[in-house]
């Protein structure tokens, strides 16, 4: 099961309390202690392309719209 399909059952269990609370015991993602699913971006939420760099924690394509406006400049 991935991460965006997670919580999409939450709207046909609700009205089984029971059934919800064990689909969430079993099913929930795991928290990581290391790898690459471990840091997201703060941002969107993406695990790939990840700029950790200077405490950022941002995927490249959010940090490419932003980086101006944090002061970094493009060379070439």
């Amino acid at each position: 099961m991935t991460y965006s399909n997670y919580k999409k059952a939450f709207k046909q269990l609700r009205v089984k309390p029971a059934v919800l609370k064990k689909y969430v015991k079993h099913n929930a993602p795991k928290q990581r202690s290391c790898g690459k699913a471990s840091k997201r971006c703060t941002i969107t939420g993406r695990v790939g392309g990840h700029v950790g760099k200077y405490g950022l924690n941002m995927c490249r394509q959010q940090f490419r719209s932003i980086a101006d406006k944090l002061g970094f400049k493009k060379y070439s």
